[in-house]
């Protein structure tokens, strides 16, 4: 049972998270959630309670139709690690540290100007793209994390 347990609730994580951090966050979260002090902690903030609050309101349901039995310390202690593990990550200069020490803070920095090959157009100005290696980043380190949450709350 708790694999397909672990199954359904990384799947229900996973959609919830792309959810939650695509089209639930504000704007105005995504924009301050990395200033340094309080006005960036508690942008942060409010985006993980919404985020967590898209979590739980997707996981649930999903594990009462299939019939999951998972305890509530379990739920607890796996969202716990997947809300605070995201709120230190979109601090931004915690994941850009991080970035650093492991060695990809060229690909950390990849699509914009601060990059050695950003994308300019033919007359040199910046070009659109679909991302940044800051954003490739940040959404492995939160699978990385959904996964861990998903074996807890699975298995405890």
């Amino acid at each position: 049972m708790s694999a397909t347990a672990f199954a359904v609730v990384f799947v229900a994580l996973y959609v919830a998270h792309s959810v939650g951090d695509h089209w639930v966050q504000t704007s105005c979260q995504s924009a301050d959630k990395g200033r340094p002090g309080w006005v960036g902690r508690l942008a942060g903030a409010r985006h993980v309670a919404t985020l967590t609050a898209t979590k739980l309101a997707l996981l649930l349901p999903v594990a009462a139709l299939l019939g999951l039995n998972l305890s509530a310390v379990g739920l607890v202690a796996g969202i716990g690690v997947d809300a605070v593990t995201h709120w230190w990550a979109d601090r931004r200069s915690t994941l850009a540290w991080l970035a650093k020490v492991t060695g990809k803070a060229e690909f950390y920095s990849l699509g914009t100007a601060t990059h050695p090959a950003h994308p300019v157009t033919a007359k040199g100005g910046p070009a659109a793209h679909l991302g940044t290696g800051a954003y490739a980043l940040d959404q492995s380190f939160h699978h990385l994390w959904l996964l861990v949450a998903a074996l807890i709350i699975a298995t405890v």
